[in-house]
C-alpha cells in the first residue's frame, strides 16, 4: 500500500488518540480514496488559498475531520503539528468537526449529515452560472469542479436526498459525489436500517452518472472512476466500497466509529499497514509527495492570473462585473429606490418588486421560493436556471425547504449572493440551514412570508406561532421584521449589503400602512420611538403589522385621556447591541410597557414589563376573524392597557 495514504490513516489516529476523542472508522476505510483525490486531482494550492477557480473539496462527514486537518497539513496548508495535537481542543484550529473560517484551507463547514452535501450542490450550481456568466471562447475564468466526500449517514438524511434529485434534474456535471459506502453506522449494519436495494438505479433514478469501485485500496480503480466521472455530461455518484475502520482489529465493526483505537491497537494498525511512525512522526518523502503533487496547481494558478490581465483588458465591462463577484462588493443604496412607489400593499408584495430593482443592480444575484413564487414574491430575474439555460437567476426548488437553504448557503460560499423565499411557519424545516449560515457568517438572505395568524383559513398548521421566538435566538443572525413597505425595502437593502451575517426578512400577507419615514441609521439601530409624547403613561411596543396597531390603539387611547408612546422593534438582534441609554429612551423604565406581537410571548418580557401574544396555536377561518378572535384589535389593545394601568 502507497505509504502516504497510511502515513495520513496514522497521523489522523495520532490526532483522535491525543484527543481522547474522534471517529477513526471512516479514516481508515476512506484515505486511499482522499489521498488519490488529494494528490492527483484536486486543482488546489496553498500558495493562492482564495484563488477564486480552485475546484471545492466538501467533507460531508465532517467527523472524518482528523483526515482533512492531516491532509491541510500534508499539503501545507497554516495547520502545524502543534494544531493537529490540539485536535478537538478548546480554542485550537482543528475542532471535532469542520468550521469553516477557523480552519485554513477549508471551503466550507462540514455541518450535520446532509448539509455538506447539499452546499456542495450549490457550490457546483454557482460555478455553472458563473462559467456560463464569464467564460469567453477564448478564456475560460471559470473551469473548475465541486467534490464532496459522504457516508451512508449523510445519504439518509432527506436534505441530502432533496438536493441530489434538484441537481440531477438540473444536470450539474461538475458535481463530484465520493460516497464512502462502508455500510456500518453507529448503531450497527447500514441494512438494519433500511439502504439502497439498488444503489445504481437509485441514483441513476435521480439523473446522476453512478460509478462503483469494489477495492478503492487500488489507487487506478480509483484514478479511473474519478476520470471518467469527469467526463460525464451528468453528475456523477462514484460509490466506494470501503471497510471501516480497515487494517484494525475493529476493521468491518460499529464499534470503531466514534471510539478512538488507542494507543496499543494503533501500533497493531501499524504492523498491519506494514507502516511505523512514532506519534505526530512524518517523514520528509511523505511531505514531499503530497506537497510536489500539488506544484502542477501553482503554475495553473499563475496561467489564470494571466488570463484575468488579458480578460480585463480584452472585456473591461465584463472584467468589472466579475471584480465585485470576487470582492462581494454590491452596495445597494437610496438612490436605486428613489422612484419606487410606496403604497399600502402586503409586504410580501413590495419584496418582490424591491428583489426586481436589486437584481438589475446585482448582475448575479439568484433567488428562489420553495414551490411558492406566486405567494412569496420571491423570484430570480431572467428566466429558470436550467440545464438548458445556465443564466437563469431564478431557482425553481420545488417544496425542497431544507436543501433549498443548504443549497443557498454553497451559492453564497462561492460568491453568488442568493435569497430564499418560502412561507414563516416552514422556517422550521430550513432552521438547521439558518443556523449553519451563522455559524459561519455568511451573508446568506432568507425571506419569509405570510408570518401570523393573518394567514387565516389554512388553520394552525400554517399559522406560526413560535418561530419568532426561536429564529431570533440564533446568534450572529439579523431578523427583521418590518412594519411597512419602506422598512421592507430597507431590510432588503441591509440584507444584500451584509458582509459578515445572514439575514432573515419575516413578511405579511396582509397589506401594511405606509408609516413615518425612518432613515437607515436610525433603522439600523433595530428599535426606535415612532411616537412620542410628553408625559407618557405607557409605552406600547411592537413590531411589523402590529406597529399599525399600535398607533391606532394610542390614537384611540388619547382620546380615553391616556398619553402612550409608540416604539417598534424591528430587530430584536440589532437592538440588542445598542446601548443601555439608547434602549431606555426607546423603550422606558419608569413607566409601563406592552410589546404586542401576534407570536409567542417568549423572550418579549425582556423588552417591556407586558406581553400581548398568542402562547397557543391558531385558527382557521378567515383572517380579521382569527384576528379578533386573538384579540388583535384596536378595542383588544385599549382594553389590555387599561387592564395594566388599573393594576399598576
Amino acid at each position: 500500500m502507497n505509504k502516504s495514504v497510511n502515513a495520513l490513516r496514522v497521523l489522523s489516529m495520532d490526532e483522535i488518540n491525543k484527543a481522547k476523542s474522534g471517529h477513526p472508522g471512516v479514516v481508515l476505510g476512506f484515505a486511499p480514496v482522499a489521498y488519490t483525490l488529494w494528490h492527483d486531482y484536486l486543482k488546489i494550492t496553498p500558495k493562492a488559498k482564495d484563488w477564486f477557480d480552485r475546484d471545492r473539496f466538501v467533507l460531508s462527514s465532517g467527523h472524518a475531520s482528523s483526515m482533512l486537518y492531516a491532509l491541510l497539513h500534508l499539503t501545507g496548508y497554516n495547520l502545524s503539528l502543534n494544531d493537529l495535537k490540539d485536535f478537538r481542543q478548546l480554542g485550537s484550529k482543528t475542532p471535532g468537526h469542520p468550521e469553516y473560517g477557523r480552519t485554513d484551507g477549508l471551503d466550507s463547514s462540514s455541518g450535520p449529515l446532509g448539509q455538506g452535501i447539499a452546499m456542495a450542490c450549490g457550490m457546483a450550481m454557482a460555478e455553472e452560472f458563473l462559467a456560463k456568466k464569464f467564460n469567453k471562447e477564448d478564456i475560460k475564468l471559470i473551469d473548475h469542479y465541486t467534490y464532496v466526500e459522504c457516508g451512508d449517514g449523510d445519504l439518509q438524511e432527506g436534505v441530502a436526498l432533496e438536493a441530489l434529485s434538484l441537481i440531477g434534474h438540473l444536470k450539474l456535471n461538475k458535481l463530484i459525489i465520493l460516497f464512502d459506502s462502508n455500510r456500518v453506522q453507529l448503531d450497527g449494519p447500514v441494512s438494519n436500517a433500511g439502504g439502497f436495494k439498488d444503489s445504481k438505479k437509485f441514483f441513476e433514478s435521480l439523473g446522476f452518472n453512478y460509478l462503483s469501485v469494489k477495492n478503492p485500496e487500488n489507487l487506478n480503480s480509483v484514478k479511473k472512476a474519478i476520470e471518467k466521472a469527469k467526463t460525464s455530461d451528468l453528475p456523477t455518484l462514484i460509490e466506494f466500497h470501503t471497510t471501516i475502520g480497515y487494517g484494525s482489529e475493529k476493521a468491518g465493526s460499529s464499534s470503531s466509529h466514534g471510539s478512538p483505537l488507542g494507543e496499543e491497537l494503533t501500533l497493531k494498525l501499524q504492523d498491519t499497514l506494514g507502516y511505523h511512525a512514532k506519534p505526530f512522526k512524518v517523514s520528509k518523502s511523505v511531505y514531499k509527495d503530497y506537497q510536489d503533487a500539488l506544484e502542477k496547481n501553482v503554475e495553473l494558478y499563475h496561467k489564470w492570473e494571466e488570463d484575468l490581465k488579458r480578460y480585463e483588458e480584452k472585456y473591461p465591462e465584463d472584467y468589472a462585473l466579475f471584480e465585485k463577484v470576487l470582492n462581494d462588493d454590491y452596495h445597494l443604496c437610496d438612490c436605486l429606490f428613489k422612484d419606487f412607489e410606496f403604497k399600502e400593499e402586503a409586504s410580501r408584495k413590495t419584496i418582490g418588486k424591491a428583489l426586481d430593482i436589486a437584481s438589475l443592480k446585482n448582475k448575479t444575484l439568484l433567488a428562489g421560493s420553495a414551490d411558492l413564487t406566486a405567494s412569496t414574491f420571491v423570484k430570480g430575474s431572467d428566466g429558470d436556471f436550467s440545464a438548458d439555460n445556465r443564466l437563469g437567476r431564478n431557482i425553481n426548488y420545488g417544496v425542497r425547504e431544507h436543501a433549498m437553504g443548504a443549497i443557498t448557503n454553497g451559492l453564497v460560499l462561492h460568491h453568488v449572493r442568493s435569497v430564499t423565499g418560502a412561507f414563516f411557519v416552514f422556517s422550521d424545516y430550513m432552521k438547521p440551514t439558518i443556523r449553519m449560515a451563522a455559524i459561519m457568517h455568511i451573508p446568506s438572505v432568507f425571506i419569509f412570508t405570510h408570518d401570523s395568524i393573518a394567514v387565516g383559513e389554512d388553520g394552525p398548521t400554517h399559522e406560526p406561532i413560535e418561530q419568532l421566538a426561536s429564529l431570533r435566538t440564533i446568534p450572529d443572525l439579523v431578523l427583521y421584521r418590518p412594519a411597512d413597505a419602506k422598512e421592507t425595502v430597507e431590510a432588503l437593502k441591509a440584507s444584500l449589503n451584509a458582509k459578515d451575517h445572514p439575514s432573515v426578512i419575516i413578511l405579511t400577507r396582509q397589506n401594511l400602512k405606509v408609516l413615518d419615514t425612518i432613515n437607515e441609521e436610525t433603522f439600523m439601530k433595530g428599535g426606535y420611538l415612532r411616537k412620542e409624547v410628553e408625559n407618557p403613561q405607557i409605552t406600547l411596543v411592537a413590531s411589523g403589522s402590529e406597529v399599525s396597531l399600535a398607533l391606532d390603539a394610542s390614537n384611540a387611547l388619547k382620546e380615553d385621556g391616556i398619553d402612550v408612546n409608540v416604539s417598534e422593534i424591528v430587530s430584536t438582534n440589532l437592538f440588542d447591541k445598542q446601548d443601555k441609554e439608547y434602549k431606555d429612551k426607546v423603550v422606558r423604565k419608569d413607566i409601563p410597557s406592552l410589546f404586542i406581537e401576534m407570536s409567542s410571548t417568549y423572550g418579549l418580557y425582556g423588552y417591556a414589563s407586558s406581553a400581548m401574544g398568542i402562547d397557543e396555536f391558531g385558527e382557521s377561518g378567515k383572517s380579521d376573524e382569527v384576528i379578533k378572535h386573538f384579540g388583535f384589535t384596536i378595542e383588544g389593545v385599549v382594553s389590555k392597557v387599561k387592564e395594566i394601568l388599573k393594576n399598576k
